[in-house]
């Protein structure tokens, strides 16, 4: 059988991948995406989709649990964790079917199969009915990444889990070890502690949350535990020591070794590339520590083969894959593309309180060179925060002195990570300090904190 012939081949369907895909079609590209498992990849099967389902569940219970902060009655609060789950997989099956629809749309050639680059130019495609050989001009390596498992810490399914067993666990743990505070540990550690789980979360480093600003971390633990959350900082788990029902933790701290028994482990350190078995040494591929090297278009340096997304390194986001699955397949169709720059792209994590930023921390900006001017705004001055009854939280703001560049935001807080973007849009613009200052923000809302908290890096903050 004749390879088919295409514009474009995009290895992967996650968020970056069908994105690519779509964009080249919409601009004229002959076009196929290869997918080995699930349209819509990790994050809308098994990531940031049903998280956030399972997390509005448990946003929901607390919500109810303080009816009587409201003037409301609820009796007899309670859940139903397989419903709480089946609803979680509801919307993740919605939204891949989306996917689908879209690609069909917009005439993609979908191949369900594994792929790999025998040589430039070439995909072959092992599908339940043989061998597909493809070829095209331009391919774009999509495929993503999948959870670390460091040894001895294993996931088995059944006393210690990964994200995916998380997502969908055969029992509601009754004491809970999270192994990382990173965004994946902690809105696990918040979901399941909301539920009732006795929780401990333990970190290798100084402080939760450690990508964020070291004010925000601390603000953010200090809510964990009043949440009734254990935190171990500085701290890591040696050891596993599995038993009938129970897994035995060998928790080092400040040198010193302590056992702790808990009934469920989930392991949640980091990632790795999906790198393997696409041939991609043979090409003289560059990979370092499982993420391919690329420039900043996304270029590999073997001609007409690209990677975007979570293979290609850090930041590891959803929408870092997508912008720069548009921007590669605008620069293959020859479109001026903007390279997506990782210090202008937003983070959030969805735990209980919300953490949200984009930009510079005030160490790193410090680091950098830049003189700083800091504002910060906390919630409870916000009367929009207030009437929701949500006063913890704060949000910071830090500026170049000499230029008035917004360098960096960081919130902590309720629906903080649907606020962060007005600051993304800040830097894109690349907004100073006054445009902020004369910007005109609506009341009562959260958002006015934001104005509040860039009027206190100058001195002219009002309602504090």
């Amino acid at each position: 059988m004749a390879a088919q012939s295409f514009d474009l081949i995009v290895i992967g369907a996650g968020p970056g991948g069908y994105v690519a895909a779509i964009r080249a079609a919409q601009l004229g590209l002959k076009t196929a995406v290869v997918e080995r498992e699930h349209l819509g990849g990790i994050c809308l099967n098994w990531g940031c989709i049903p998280t956030k389902a399972l997390l509005r569940s448990a946003e929901v219970f607390h919500l109810m649990e303080r009816a009587k902060d409201f003037g409301l009655s609820a009796d007899k609060i309670g859940y139903d964790l397989d419903a709480v789950v089946k609803r979680s997989r509801g919307v993740a099956k919605q939204l891949t079917s989306g996917v689908g629809h879209l690609l069909k749309k917009n005439k993609v050639t979908v191949v369900m199969g594994e792929a790999k680059i025998p040589s430039k130019g070439k995909v072959t495609v092992k599908t339940d009915k043989g061998t597909e050989d493809l070829t095209a001009k331009n391919i774009i390596l999509a495929t993503g990444a999948r959870a670390r498992e460091l040894p001895g810490l294993e996931a088995d399914g059944d006393l210690v889990w990964t994200y995916k067993h998380a997502l969908q666990p055969a029992r509601m743990p009754k004491k809970l070890l999270v192994i990382g505070s990173g965004a994946i540990g902690i809105e696990f550690a918040s979901f399941y502690n909301t539920l009732g789980a006795d929780t401990t979360v333990v970190e290798v480093m100084d402080r939760v949350l450690p990508v964020e600003d070291a004010e925000i971390s601390a603000f953010a633990k200090k809510s964990f535990v009043k949440q009734g959350m254990k935190i171990m900082e500085k701290s890591m788990v040696k050891q596993l020591d599995r038993g009938k029902g129970k897994v035995t933790a060998h928790i080092e701290t400040g040198g010193k070794v302590e056992k702790h028994d808990f009934d469920t482990v989930i392991s949640a350190v980091g990632i790795v590339g999906n790198v393997e078995n696409l041939g991609l040494e043979a090409l003289g591929v560059k990979i370092d520590r499982t993420h391919v090297v690329t420039d900043a278009y996304c270029r590999t340096g073997v001609d007409g083969l690209y990677a975007i997304g979570d293979i290609a390194g850090a930041p590891w986001l959803a929408h870092k894959a997508s912008h720069e699955g548009v921007m590669v397949a605008e620069l293959i169709a020859g479109k001026h593309a903007h390279p997506v720059k990782p210090e202008s792209i937003a983070g959030c994590t969805y735990c209980h309180p919300q953490v949200a930023s984009v930009g510079y921390t005030e160490a790193k900006a410090k680091e950098l060179g830049f003189d700083v001017k800091v504002g910060r705004f906390p919630f409870i001055g916000n009367g929009k925060a207030i009437a929701l009854g949500e006063p913890e939280g704060m949000i910071k703001t830090v500026f170049d002195a000499k230029t008035g560049e917004l360098l960096g935001a960081h919130m902590v807080g309720a629906e903080v990570t649907e606020l962060i973007q007005g600051y993304v849009v800040g830097r894109q613009l690349e907004t100073t300090e006054e445009d902020l200052m004369n910007t005109v923000f609506p009341h009562p809302t959260l958002s006015e904190m934001m104005h509040e908290s860039v009027l206190d890096a100058y001195g002219r903050v009002i309602h504090m």
